[in-house]
């Protein structure tokens, strides 16, 4: 039993670090007058 649940933490975890390798962009929400103002841009042009 032991043995499944560390399997299970290992492979978990490896999993966890994978997926967070794949991740871009900035580490914060952008605002949301940013978005607004680009769409009321877009709108104009």
């Amino acid at each position: 039993m032991k043995r499944c649940v560390t399997t299970f933490s290992a492979v978990l975890l490896t999993a966890l670090l994978l997926v967070g390798c794949g991740q871009k962009g900035p580490l914060y929400l952008p605002d949301d007058t940013a978005s607004t103002a680009n769409a009321a841009a877009e709108q104009e042009g």
